[in-house]
């Protein structure tokens, strides 16, 4: 049970103003000798090509009314491989997200979640109970410092824990590399050369004592109506376990119309 809440949590769960990062990027690439006109010109030329990089990674934010998908998902954790789940997942943007949660062999319906910016409700299908928890209850579980928002990001494949401090660039004939510092994380992006999509993300605790770190990987992309969406994605955390969870969009849709009702029956217990 407690492996199904954190992967649930997780999977709810499981990122520039342009003034702030040119004084960012200027740190990084000014040159040390201001009165050298040719570095300069490669300055200005770095900042120019890093804004641009930048503007064509933003741009492909997803933003969006409404999003529904079926996920399946395989998870590891420090005892092996678990039993795979079938997660579908219904979000109205910046409002509620519903999920869930089936057993992928039986068939079986395990839990169904519902979100909202300041609390979540936990129905047990198998054991007929009900939990009501605030939005505190992802990071108490997950210890993980989620809000709706990222949770939100996450399902739909937006960078997370990502701001505009931006600490280093790096540009081969490969990848782009784009490391950010924000208050809870290091994140270290990976994006396309070509379209600059995001490819991966990792990030690590700025607090070093705690050793906590979390990879994502994006794959698979596809472009539908404009809106590039990767369809497998990998994601690892770690601190005093590890937790390993694959997830493949079988089916997703966005800006459709949801129904996102989440009656509770009258014979479920309160947890």
């Amino acid at each position: 049970m407690k492996h199904l809440i954190f992967i649930t949590t997780v999977l709810l769960s499981l990122l520039f103003t342009s003034c702030k990062t040119t004084r960012q990027i200027n740190k990084v690439i000014a040159p040390k000798d201001t009165s050298n006109t040719m570095n300069h010109q490669s300055a200005g030329d770095s900042l120019r090509m890093i804004n641009a990089t930048i503007g064509v990674f933003k741009s492909h934010y997803i933003d969006f009314k409404t999003f529904s998908a079926k996920i399946k998902l395989d998870i590891s954790d420090n005892k092996g491989k678990q039993p795979d789940i079938t997660a579908v997942v219904r979000i109205i943007k910046d409002s509620v997200i519903w999920i869930s949660l089936s057993a992928t062999f039986l068939n079986i319906e395990v839990y169904r979640v519902l979100i909202t910016k300041d609390s979540v409700i936990l129905l047990n299908k198998q054991a007929k109970e009900v939990q009501y928890r605030s939005l505190d209850y992802l990071q108490e579980v997950t210890e993980i410092p989620f809000d709706f928002k990222t949770v939100q990001d996450l399902l739909v494949g937006n960078p997370i824990f990502y701001n505009d401090t931006i600490d280093y660039y790096k540009q081969d004939d490969r990848f782009i590399l784009i490391a950010s510092l924000g208050k809870d994380f290091k994140n270290l992006i990976t994006l396309s050369l070509d379209n600059k999509l995001l490819l991966h993300s990792k990030m690590d605790d700025v607090d070093r004592a705690r050793n906590r770190t979390a990879d994502i990987t994006y794959d698979e992309y596809e472009n539908k109506n404009g809106i590039f969406f990767s369809t497998n994605r990998q994601i690892s955390a770690s601190e005093k376990n590890k937790i390993d969870i694959g997830m493949k969009f079988k089916q997703y849709e966005f800006n459709k119309e949801l129904s996102v009702s989440f009656a509770i029956p009258k014979n479920y217990k309160r947890k």
